[in-house]
């Protein structure tokens, strides 16, 4: 007769140990303590006198329970209505808060105009005033006012005509009068010389000197000419002061004029920047700003700040940073000199060299749906979340059932749109989480409630942080049994994730996506937490934003999924995406339909860019073509300037290891991807790998299926072509077959990383497969003592051992996988039967044995790997 311990029957009770032995103490049943052993007639006697107390305990703890869910519906139905009297209240007052701006923007418009129009009252005034009190100029202006070019230059050519004859005739007068007084001068010197020559030597006492004399004619002549000399001299310096005053005359009225023309084109240049910032949707009152690049020179600075470089030098000279023309400036010192020169700058990063910025008036944004991206650990439920919401089966689509790109879709509820983005949970992705966290409005973090935090959990938690993006947490699998919620809401707790019941700022909602438990609760919480975030957009304006992803299709080219967050795209619209442009041929939705525009917060697969852009590029509409294709060149012409300038320069400190590199081996890859994400994550996981031993260089790196070229180029750098999501073309297969090139194709990354990274500590590991040996089929049942039940077999194929595995088959369902735990023939323990005999088999922890059971013996042999 079976007996049944104390701890047993207790733990059926649901009472402690010490509980029961109390109750069979009172009952006089012997049991000294919980591992004793009661007969069924105890056991029997022990559950009827227990009935009357266990029905009262489970009703005692049915009201509890009771009241327990009672105070709960309570609660929750108290802080639904705290909740919605607090939205209530916030949007009254951002209702009153805004029409207190609205007011408030006004009269300041309302005071600006009156202020404008009484400076321009008092300039109209000063104008008027100086107009009256300048004095008439009545000489003929060298540029009057003209009704056309040929006009201007007819009357130009008069003026310059009038000035020659005016100087000609300026000049023979002037010629005329020298020649007058010069021939008056030359008759009164002539009468001079003939009155006073006879006196002069004739009064004179002294004695002659011994040397001849000069004749009195010869004497005469030399004073006239020295008199002839000094007027000449007179008359030409009074000739070259006329001159030299006109000439600065003239000189100061073209400085004038030139001053003039360059405060006429400075004007008409900020007027056309305005007009310029008015079309492109940009704030006017931030064009004064100059866009620095991050690590710019101190010629770079002095030449988008049209500043001298010495002022520059000069001024970090005195902050005590000398630098030279050709050195980097950090960012801070950027900012101080530009600041002590009295100018205002923007140092502009790497990402945002490439990206816009756009201003639009308040009066003309409108609400648009949130954009929400799932985010969390692998296999903690995100894409079947989603197919809970929008009924699809993106999973199963998926390799391995991961997903391998970003998805993105909408859903309507309640007449609202929602936009969902799904991001890969594998680590390598971490690039395209990251883009997804920067073009989303609201992110969901998935969790499993049976797994807890994971590290792409943390991952995904610090990406939204750094977006600042608020999160919504969606404990899923909560229908399972190990499901703990409670414990995933302490865990989050660590990264600043806190549940608003705890007195945090993050929404949590108990979810299970394939029994479709909570989802319409989430989604509610979602729509909430967009009310709250008030998103608006500008829908009637040229169209911006992000590309999600980008692939090259065969038939159709270069497809890119774009995300619009402001404006409309239409068909035909003009854009530019990072370096690539061209004309939107075709747009399609979530479900392949020909869509014709799509606003803000709307995924779209366009057709018709020229390459293929890079994921996570913003794009921009342009009104010319032209001016898209100029754009894209110039950043395509500096990313190539910028690969060519990427020179590793030999130092004291890396010479040995440069000596060293040149032993070091090499693994050449040619990597194809269907999506320019895959490549990046590829490219990411790579560089983490140990390259201490063997060095991994990454060729070529493209979108598309393994072509011709890619073979080529692998054959000539000895290198190996990584496929991923792609296929080699047959030309392309046969040329590597020829060529011995290695292709390899992958679906899923990790194993391609895996296999990469076998490759580079050469330990490609071995492949198991598994060898039957021999098959027996069960002809009868016995009992063997102290054992149980054995097997009666006949050995039909092969030769089965002692040592193989084993695999039970009924009706070809495998029901058991072990070993043997005996094997005999008569009363002999033997290693093999061979086929053709028979056998007594025994296996381990099994007795269910049927008569027609097949027991396939085998075992698991490794074998080297050949490809």
């Amino acid at each position: 007769m079976a007996k049944t311990r104390v701890s047993e029957l207790a733990k059926e009770f649901g009472m402690t140990s010490k509980e029961l032995l109390g109750y069979l103490a009172e009952f006089k049943i012997p049991a000294k303590s919980a591992s004793s052993s009661l007969e069924d007639v105890y056991v029997n006697v022990v559950k009827k006198k227990l009935a009357p107390i266990m029905k009262e305990r489970e009703d005692a703890i049915r009201k509890q329970q009771e009241e327990e869910e009672a105070a709960r519906k309570a609660a929750e139905e108290a802080e639904r209505a705290k909740a919605e009297a607090e939205r209530l209240a916030a949007e009254e007052r951002r209702r009153k808060e805004r029409e207190e701006e609205e007011r408030r923007r006004k009269a300041e418009e309302e005071k600006r105009a009156a202020e404008e129009a009484a400076r321009k009252a008092e300039e109209e005034r000063r104008r008027a005033e100086e107009e009256k009190n300048r004095v008439k100029d009545t000489a003929p202006k060298s540029i009057p006012s003209f009704t056309s070019l040929l006009e201007q230059i007819a009357q130009q050519e008069e003026v310059l005509k009038e000035k020659k004859e005016a100087e000609a005739k300026a000049k023979e007068e002037a010629k005329a009068k020298r020649e007058e007084r010069r021939q008056q001068k030359r008759a009164g010197a002539s009468q001079r010389t003939a009155s006073g020559g006879p006196s002069r030597s004739a009064g004179s006492g002294a004695p002659a000197p011994q040397n001849v004399a000069p004749s009195p004619e010869k004497a005469a002549a030399a004073g006239k000419r020295g008199k002839k000399h000094g007027h000449r001299d007179a008359e030409d310096r009074f000739s070259r002061l006329e001159g030299e005053h006109q000439r600065q005359q003239g000189e100061g009225k073209r400085q004038k004029r030139r001053k003039r023309r360059e405060e006429q084109a400075a004007e008409h240049a900020k007027e056309a920047a305005i007009q310029e910032a008015i079309a492109n949707d940009q704030d006017v009152s931030k064009l004064d700003v100059v866009k620095v690049p991050q690590g710019a020179t101190v010629a770079e600075l002095a030449e988008l700040l049209d500043t001298p470089a010495n002022d520059i030098i000069k001024r970090l000279f005195l902050l005590g940073t000398p630098l030279t023309m050709t050195q980097s400036m950090s960012d801070d010192l950027i900012e101080l000199v530009a600041d002590d020169l009295g100018r205002e700058v923007k140092v502009m990063t790497k990402e945002e060299e490439n990206s816009f910025t756009f201003y639009d008036d308040p009066k003309d944004l409108l609400p648009r749906a949130p954009v929400v991206t799932v985010m969390g650990h692998v296999d903690h439920g995100k894409t079947s979340t989603l197919d809970a919401i929008r009924h699809t089966g993106v999973a199963a689509g998926e390799a391995g059932g991961i997903t391998q790109h970003i998805g993105a879709s909408q859903v309507s509820i309640n007449g609202r749109t929602i936009t969902f983005v799904d991001t890969p949970g594998h680590e390598t992705f971490t690039a395209m989480r990251a883009r997804g966290a920067k073009v989303t409005d609201i992110v969901v973090l998935v969790v499993a409630a049976d797994d807890g935090v994971m590290p792409q959990t943390i991952e995904s938690i610090n990406h939204a942080k750094a977006a600042n993006v608020p999160i919504i947490v969606a404990v899923n699998k909560i229908d399972r049994d190990d499901a703990n919620p409670d414990r995933v809401r302490q865990e989050l707790t660590e990264y600043g994730v806190i549940p608003e019941e705890w007195g945090g700022e993050n929404m949590f909602v108990n979810i299970s996506a394939k029994k479709h438990i909570g989802i319409d609760e989430l989604l509610e919480t979602i729509l909430l937490q967009a009310d709250v975030l008030e998103l608006r957009a500008n829908p009637n304006t040229f169209a911006s934003g992000y590309v999600l992803e980008a692939k090259l299709d065969r038939g159709r080219g270069s497809v890119a999924t774009l995300l619009v967050n402001r404006g409309t795209l239409h068909v035909g619209d003009a854009l530019v995406a990072g370096m690539s442009y061209g004309r939107v041929r075709a747009m399609l939705d979530q479900h392949g339909n020909t869509v014709t525009e799509a606003g803000p917060s709307d995924a779209v697969e366009i057709l018709g860019l020229q390459s293929v852009p890079a994921a996570g590029d913003e794009f921009r509409v342009f009104q010319d073509e032209r001016d898209a294709r100029d754009l894209a060149e110039q950043r395509a012409l500096k990313a190539r300037i910028e690969e060519q300038n990427k020179v590793k320069h030999v130092t004291l400190e890396n010479l040995f290891d440069t000596m060293e590199d040149a032993e070091v081996k090499e693994l050449n890859l040619v990597v194809k991807a269907d999506v320019q994400g895959s490549i990046e994550a590829l490219s990411d996981a790579l560089a983490k790998m140990d390259q201490s031993e063997v060095r991994i260089n990454i060729i070529h790196s493209a979108v598309g299926a393994i072509s011709e070229t890619d073979v080529i180029l692998a054959d000539a750098s000895n290198a190996i072509i990584i496929g991923f999501g792609v296929r080699p073309e047959a030309k392309a297969k046969a040329l590597a077959e020829r060529d011995n090139v290695q292709i390899r194709t992958y679906s899923v990354i990790y194993k391609a990383i895996e296999d990469i990274d076998a490759a580079r500590i050469g330990m490609l590991k071995p492949t198991e497969e598994e060898r039957e040996t021999g098959v027996a089929e069960v002809r009868d049942t016995f009992k063997v003592p102290k054992v149980g039940i054995a097997a009666g077999c006949m050995v039909t194929e092969g030769e089965i051992h002692r040592d193989d595995q084993v695999r039970l088959v009924r009706d070809g369902i495998v029901v058991y996988e072990g070993r043997f735990a005996s094997m005999r023939r008569y009363k002999d323990d033997v290693k093999s039967v061979k086929a053709g005999y028979e056998c007594g088999l025994g296996l381990e922890n099994f007795q269910d044995f049927h008569v027609g059971d097949r027991i396939e013996c085998y075992v698991i042999v490794e074998v080297s790997r050949t490809e």
